[in-house]
């Protein structure tokens, strides 16, 4: 649009070529004004129309001095009035505060040009222009962004939308902009390489609906996952590829690996791969090592990385004169040089040297300097091949503790973590005992791991403040557990058990037990801190029900039933930051019975079917017990140690009251080492033996009861089932085998086994937890492997229940099956009733012709009650009950080791804690137990 102007009193030549410099500004202004809007994202449809050029104003030409001298001067025009149309939620005045036109000032096309630049920069509006240019009534003509209906997400499988829509800025009722919607293009693609998916391609469309209102469309193709299809070392010759490949957290994508991560292409993971180099070269003594290069290549299809590394090894060191020079007064440096691992003549090894200042950095910190500036300086010789190391600690000033803070706890009180702090405020900082008061909170078990309590400058600098900032975890514990053991069949445990009760750090527990032949329940309590003393003490309720068993042919029988119902009470009281001696008493009712109707014949517990043993603990005894325990236990962490030792050493009497007297005496001691690489090995060791006070009960039986012995198996033992390891007695029927001949039965579902426990044990284990990597362990896989060693012996042979006869035949001649063994008759005892009378079996048919028995006290003919008046003539024949023939053997009662390998893994699963072991019995004594597989899991709360 071009401004008509007068042109009259001009010459013909002058008016020409202004009319055509006009004509030319005004083009060139046109072009200017249509690409404005072109910055626009291509890739985003958009029906606006193009904005309309600003009228411009006649401009003279500079390609000659005689026409600038010919020109007149132009006048200013000024804005008699400004006004926006088409504006719908924007209030105009807001448009008009994107510009400096303002009523009454004057104008030109470079004032008008910046105005629409300004307008447009606000990314409020789609398209604007101005007109009214001739006349000063200016006009800005607008069309505002859209407003967004919804954002919508296609062909996105492997991120789902709620991991793309927070990390975007559009959203729905928000102002539709170009340059937003390139930004979250941009956001979108880089979320995918993150995920390895560097052939992700984002196109965005819009989807225009009525009231200026648009859908935002990003139509997503993700392509295949970006894997490292290959690593290459070049300049590498003292180590293969293969063994640095192993330091780096990158590998190669091979069919193996398909459950890792580490195979797609990380820009981080590349840098921390170049330190991780840099790390194992400093280790094997080159200290000169760089890598001088990392190159990652993306193949044409977009699917692989092809990452090179170039390296430049350099020659080894080995570690020359080592000094400590001390500014602290009363530090002798030659002595701190000894006590150091560096040592002069050893290969170079940047980790020594670490481990150097950080031991030297608890030495002074346990004289009280907390802030000691500890430097190594490398000196190298590089013709000698040596790194000398001078270690410098910088002047300091003993440090005292200004204050304690802690935060983070919102359920457990102040004071409970107060009590374990070993350091007060105003006391002089030890690092000794700071660490120490870290490991006693981590103890407690109501803290996430890995606690640490940090340092930070006081009011002075010689003051220094410790701040406990803990991260409290769920300390509530629901348990379930089960198991399928041979002998009980499936076993249930449940256990609700809260470890930091009211924030008070008491711990209350209920457990249950189920299993078809073992029933208990327990109430527990314990006060860690009586009155706020450093006194513990606690009280147990408990009932517990147990069923033993064994097997007659293929049917399952119990045998003798335990009733255990009684309560205690425990202390403990610290004798030293690591000594604790504790005390306990405990009073219950025993009741051991047998079925009547199974194992009693006459009124009498009867051998033959139980068994003697059995029949001698037949009873009620009330025990009452007094014990004591000596405790030393310096481990970092009670729940999962690393490093450190727990003993226990203890010993009860049973005899103060009650009907039972003995003395036993039991070890427990463990012991950990953090051996390096998240490696931690421990060494285990418990036995214990318990000693009669009483008089002898007779031959074959032994002095301490059955229910007080000691058992061994499931879960100590890993290998063996439940009271899978010890003295039993096997009660083996005959069959006959294909032949007819007479065999023992080999099936050990149909041998009646009884443990019997035994008055001595021993365990020990050696056991290597192996860590894995970043994504198990933040699965919590724990795995490890183990070997135990134990037994369990000492109790008198129990006598033989029964001799069979053996058979003769018509001659007097003794019978033997093929094998040589002997042929034994079964064994018929005569039948009474509980009042002693004689039972006879009487035969007799029944009214629809049956012929039948029954059982009656007459000798002859029948009577309807036991001692009744009898009618009949006919003789009956004694009621008996026939044992058949069976081989009764005592084993197990063996000192000698058994010894089972195997490996476990601890898994925190979604549905709670997990543990499963699988071990393999490889020594073992005959009548044991084994058993190769076990799990149990629980939850927290």
């Amino acid at each position: 649009m071009v401004t008509a102007i007068n042109i009259s009193r001009l010459g013909g030549g002058a008016a020409t070529l202004l009319l055509a410099t006009t004509m030319l500004s005004g083009l060139a202004h046109a072009q200017t004004s249509e690409t404005a809007p072109a910055n626009a994202d291509p890739a985003v449809t958009s029906d606006a129309p193009p904005a309309t050029p600003v009228a411009a104003t006649p401009a003279t030409s500079a390609a000659s001095p005689a026409s600038q001298e010919a020109a007149p001067v132009v006048p200013q025009r000024t804005i008699r009035s400004l006004r926006v149309e088409g504006s719908q939620r924007i209030e105009p005045e807001t448009v008009l505060s994107y510009t400096k036109l303002r009523v009454g000032q004057p104008y030109s096309n470079e004032t008008l040009d910046q105005a629409l630049k300004d307008v447009l920069a606000s990314d409020l509006l789609a398209t604007a222009e101005i007109a009214g240019v001739e006349t000063g009534d200016i006009i800005i003509r607008i069309q505002e962004n859209p407003i967004i209906n919804r954002v919508i997400l296609e062909g996105n499988k492997r991120l789902k939308n709620d991991k793309i829509l927070p990390e975007i800025k559009l959203a729905p009722r928000q102002i539709f902009t170009r340059t937003a919607v390139r930004a979250d293009v941009a956001r979108i693609v880089e979320l995918y390489r993150r995920q390895g998916r560097f052939a992700a391609v984002v196109e965005p469309k819009q989807v225009a609906l009525d009231q200026n209102r648009v859908d935002v469309v990003f139509e997503i193709t993700e392509g295949p996952k970006s894997k490292v299809r290959q690593i290459n070392i070049i300049g590498n010759e003292l180590f293969s590829d293969d063994d640095l490949r192993e330091q780096m957290a990158t590998k190669q994508a091979r069919w193996f690996r398909f459950f890792s991560s580490n195979t797609s292409y990380d820009q981080d993971r590349l840098a921390y791969d170049q330190q991780k180099l840099r790390q194992f070269y400093l280790t094997e003594g080159y200290a000169d090592f760089r890598v001088i290069s990392a190159v990652a290549e993306l193949t044409p299809d977009k699917e692989d990385f092809i990452i090179t590394y170039v390296v430049e090894e350099g020659p080894r060191y080995k570690f020359g004169e080592v000094t400590v020079e001390s500014a602290i007064r009363d530090f002798n440096g030659e002595a701190l040089a000894k006590a150091v691992p560096v040592k002069e003549g050893e290969w170079f090894n940047a980790q020594l040297v670490e481990d150097s200042v950080d031991q030297l950095s608890e030495t002074a910190g346990l004289f009280g300097y907390a802030a000691a500036d500890i430097t190594p300086d490398y000196i190298p010789d590089r013709e000698a091949l040596t790194m000398g190391i001078a270690f410098s600690i910088g002047e300091a000033n003993r440090t005292y503790v200004e204050r304690i803070d802690i935060t983070g706890n919102t359920q457990t009180q102040d004071k409970v973590i107060r009590r374990e702090l070993r350091i007060a405020e105003g006391d002089a900082f030890n690092s000794f005992l700071v660490r120490r008061s870290q490991d006693r909170i981590n103890s407690l078990g109501y803290f996430q791991d890995k606690f640490e309590i940090e340092q930070q400058e006081g009011s002075s600098p010689d003051r220094v403040v410790l701040l406990a900032n803990v991260e409290e975890r769920s300390t509530g514990e629901l348990s379930l557990s089960a198991g399928f053991s041979s002998l009980e069949r499936f076993i249930i445990q449940a256990s609700i058990r809260q470890r930091n009760f009211r924030g008070k750090g008491q711990d209350a527990q209920v457990s249950v037990n189920y299993s078809t032949y073992s029933k208990s329940i327990e109430a527990s309590f314990t006060e860690p801190y009586l009155f706020d003393k450093n006194i513990a003490l606690g009280g147990t309720l408990f009932r517990r029900d147990y069923n033993s068993f064994n097997f007659i042919g293929q049917d399952r029988n119990t045998t003798y039933q335990q009733v255990s119902t009684g309560g205690q009470l425990s202390t403990g009281i610290p004798l030293t930051e690591y000594w604790t001696v504790s005390g306990r008493y405990r009073l219950s009712q025993d009741n051991v019975s047998l079925d009547e109707a199974t194992f009693f014949t006459n009124g009498v517990c009867d051998p033959l079917k139980a068994g003697r043993y059995l029949c001698e603990a037949i009873g009620d005894r009330l025990t009452s017990l007094v014990g004591t325990s000596l405790i030393y236990d310096s481990l970092n962490s009670r729940l999962r140690p690393s490093a450190g030792q727990r003993v226990v050493v203890g010993t009860d009497f049973a005899g103060l009251g009650g009907d039972v007297r003995y003395v036993r005496a039991t070890f427990d001691a463990d012991k950990y080492w953090n051996v390096g690489s998240g490696f931690i090995f421990s060494l285990g060791a418990e036995g214990g033996y318990i000693h009669s006070l009483e008089e002898s009960r007779g031959p074959g039986i032994d002095k301490v009861r059955i229910v007080d012995r000691f058992y061994l198996g499931e879960p100590q033992f890993r290998g063996f089932d439940i009271r899978g390891v010890g003295p039993r007695v096997q009660r083996i029927p005959f069959t006959q085998d294909a032949d007819g001949n007479t065999i023992l039965v080999t099936d050990r579902d149909q041998i009646i086994d009884d443990a019997l426990g035994g008055r001595a044990y021993y365990l020990a284990k050696a056991e290597l937890e192996i860590p894995l990597g970043a994504g198990a362990q933040e699965l919590g896989l724990r795995p490890s492997v183990f070997v135990q060693a134990g037994a369990l012996f000492g109790i008198t042979e129990p006598r033989r229940t029964v001799d069979f006869e053996q058979a003769t035949d018509a001659t007097g001649n003794l019978l033997f099956n093929v094998d040589g063994s002997p042929t034994l008759l079964a064994l018929s005892t005569p039948v009474n009733t509980t009042d002693g009378l004689p039972l006879y079996v009487n035969e007799y048919t029944s009214d629809a012709g049956a012929e039948l028995t029954r059982l009656t006290t007459c000798a002859s003919g029948y009577a309807d009650t036991y001692g009744g008046t009898c009618s009949g003539t006919a003789d009956n024949d004694r009621a008996v009950n026939t044992t058949q023939p069976f081989f009764e053997r005592f084993v197990g009662n063996s000192a000698k080791p058994r010894i089972t390998v195997g490996i476990g893994v601890n898994w925190n699963s979604p549905f709670g804690p997990l543990r499963i072991d699988l071990a393999k019995d490889i020594i073992s004594v005959e009548g044991d137990d084994p058993k190769l597989f076990t799990f149990n899991v629980g939850t927290a709360f």
